[in-house]
């Protein structure tokens, strides 16, 4: 028997009627982990007891829909003393806020540090590690990019474009010459903006360019998410990957990239990596191991919660990316407007890659210092960081003890 495939078109509303109807499943394994993990159940402690939390547990976390996580900063220690942090919305439009993790007036007065989160599925929160890394060097901000089912049609659309405009935007609110820290992909609009502001001769160009695992030049150690491109149309992909906002989101209606989807694809990277670690999160329950399950509880929160992109941001990083490599080829327009890295002169430039990533494949990154031939030789470096994959070259033990000092090392020499 053939069973046709079903049309993108149904995917979301299926998928928003498939979490509706496993509500009341929901519910009951609620009800039953209440049961098993009560403190007057006499065999909460036994084998049997851990077995059915266990089981509960794994499936209430199967069928979750993962909210936004939180930053969950409320302080910071600057030269041996706690300095409290306090999370501000200091300037937002429909799709963006910028987010500054303020210190009280008291607190030194430190250099700002612009750091532009990925659009690209997961929350800004991605950064946690790397913001509690910089807050005790400088004045931090974060792009806290909007889930796009969430944002009303009335709102209008939100390209590349749209993109490179807002960070130029956050710049300008900033109100003097920054530093900027580009994780992964908006390294592309990142560069874009600061040439078009160097373009303008912008007062306000940024003091220096850190650009992390970004896909920059994706001819360079292509990956599998580069090589996905590869034979396709634009028109594959809208086909494929775009689908309408379904009710009872605000933005319903919104063409968009599902975060789900992008999420399955995550998932289908490393899916052996993940079915051992949800079965290793099961064994601890069982075990009583509460501190490895908190951590593998932790992650996943982070991992599993994400975000849709509008259609328009989603189809022209494609194509403009990772089809037709516009920035390397010198063909990358904003606006009508060419952009031209080796304008840039004032801005120093550090590119950060890792050794092991498979989103973002060595030389991705690197290949700016050759588009940016303006930039004297002593305010470029480059740092390949050993052992690490994509996410090891802004997060976890390695980016902490080698790559974060070496950006604050940069960062610090760098004057106005």
């Amino acid at each position: 028997m053939h069973f046709a495939p079903v049309p993108t078109s149904y995917l979301y509303p299926l998928f928003e009627m498939n979490h509706a109807a496993l509500q009341p499943m929901r519910m009951l394994a609620n009800m039953g982990l209440s049961f098993w993990q009560s403190s007057g159940n006499p065999l909460r402690e036994t084998h049997l007891g851990r077995q059915a939390a266990a089981s509960l547990t794994m499936f209430e976390r199967a069928t979750r829909r993962y909210a936004k996580p939180e930053f969950g900063l409320s302080e910071v220690t600057i030269s041996g003393k706690d300095c409290a942090i306090e999370e501000q919305v200091v300037w937002q439009s429909a799709f963006c806020k910028l987010l500054h993790f303020a210190k009280p007036a008291y607190a030194k007065k430190q250099a700002k540090l612009l750091l532009v989160a990925p659009m690209s599925g997961h929350y800004a929160t991605l950064l946690r590690d790397t913001v509690k890394a910089m807050l005790p060097h400088y004045d931090c901000y974060v792009t806290d990019w909007q889930d796009a089912r969430n944002v009303p049609l009335s709102a209008g659309p939100f390209d590349l474009d749209d993109y490179t405009d807002t960070v130029i935007d956050m710049f300008h609110h900033l109100g003097e010459r920054a530093h900027v820290m580009a994780v992964c992909q908006p390294s592309v609009p990142v560069l874009a903006a600061t040439a078009l502001m160097a373009a303008r001769q912008d007062v306000l160009v940024p003091l220096s360019m850190v650009l992390m695992g970004g896909p920059i030049d994706t001819r360079r150690s292509p990956t599998s998410v580069n090589k996905l491109a590869d034979g396709k149309s634009v028109q594959w992909f809208r086909q494929t990957a775009i689908m309408k906002v379904a009710g009872p989101h605000a933005g319903f209606g919104r063409e968009v990239y599902p975060g789900f989807m992008q999420l399955g694809g995550f998932l289908s990277m490393n899916m052996d990596r993940h079915l051992k670690a949800h079965r290793e999160l099961y064994q601890n329950l069982v075990d009583g191991e509460e501190a490895s399950a908190e951590k593998h509880s932790e992650f996943y929160d982070e991992y599993m919660a994400v975000m849709d992109l509008t259609a328009e941001f989603y189809l022209q990083t494609v194509e403009r990316v990772f089809m037709h490599q516009d920035l390397p080829h010198g063909t990358y327009k904003h606006r009508g407007e060419l952009i031209d890295p080796a304008l840039i002169t004032k801005t120093a430039l550090l590119t950060i890659e890792g050794e092991r990533d498979d989103i973002s494949g060595v030389g991705q990154t690197e290949s700016a210092h050759e588009l940016c031939a303006g930039i004297p030789a002593d305010k470029k470096k480059h740092h390949l960081q050993l052992g690490v994959g994509h996410y090891g070259v802004f997060s976890g033990s390695k980016f902490r003890a080698e790559v974060a000092p070496l950006i604050v090392d940069f960062l610090n020499k760098q004057k106005p």
